[in-house]
């Protein structure tokens, strides 16, 4: 699925752009249910949590800001789950990460119109700890981004320096890990901007952010989360779960057992 040069440059870098992974047709039926997903089962909330939102929005601003999301889309429509499993997808990340691959999760990620919630800098890592990088998220376009409805921003190569220690606790109490503000800048990261049926793939360890939303319509994601199903996991998100394996086998470690039924 990915040239030798696609490949190279996601190492090199952290992140890759893989235009129309999804067909028009594709991309319509996805978003036609996706919007019932939205309407019947997503959560609209303040979203992440901590002292970054006060760096990143005015203060009138932050108090209307909020994020639309939900999680695991393929467990509540067929044709998402035919998206996860979708196969130019699914050979894209096998390139990425061999030839085995696991599906680990989804998860929606709407910013709505005008005070769409931006996202500070911070790694994967954190929500979904796992021992080594043999991750990749992917996003897929509902719609098309750039920088006025927020689309995605990477500190290029940042993969290389490992999973970094978050800031999840303030004075006030637990917040949603991210790093500080006055050290990782948004103002340096490299804007992808893609279109719909695109996907942009990157390393759990690549820090990434985004602006804020300040169109009159929603900008919507969905982030598609893969990994080598030998990379363990030990905190986070869909942890202690078995994934579908999305291409090759899952290898029997010495003592392994079989996924329980209960």
């Amino acid at each position: 699925m990915l040239s030798q040069s696609q490949i190279e440059f996601y190492n090199e870098h952290g992140y890759l752009h893989i235009p129309q992974v999804f067909s028009p047709a594709e991309i319509g039926g996805l978003s036609d249910e996706l919007d019932k997903l939205v309407r019947e089962w997503s959560i609209t909330n303040q979203g992440w949590t901590g002292p970054w939102r006060r760096a990143y929005m005015t203060e009138e601003i932050e108090a209307k800001s909020k994020l639309t999301a939900m999680h695991d889309l393929q467990f509540y429509s067929a044709a998402w789950l035919h998206a996860v499993t979708q196969s130019r997808m699914t050979e894209a990340v096998s390139d990425l990460l061999g030839p085995n691959v696991e599906l680990h999760h989804s998860t929606l990620h709407i910013k709505p119109p005008s005070t769409g919630h931006p996202f500070p800098m911070h790694q994967d890592h954190p929500f979904y700890m796992h021992v080594d990088d043999r991750y990749v998220d992917c996003l897929v376009h509902l719609d098309d981004t750039f920088h006025e409805n927020g689309e995605i921003r990477f500190l290029d190569g940042s993969q290389k320096l490992g999973a970094l220690l978050h800031i999840t606790q303030t004075a006030d109490g637990p917040c949603t890990p991210h790093l500080p503000t006055d050290k990782y800048l948004l103002a340096e990261t490299v804007p992808v901007s893609a279109k719909r049926g695109d996907v942009v793939c990157f390393n759990i360890n690549t820090i990434h952010g985004s602006y804020i939303n300040t169109t009159n319509k929603a900008r919507r994601l969905v982030r598609v989360g893969y990994k080598n199903p030998l990379n363990k996991q030990y905190a986070g998100q869909s942890m202690g779960r078995p994934g579908l394996m999305v291409c090759g086998y899952r290898d029997r470690e010495d003592g392994q057992q079989l996924f329980p039924t209960e």
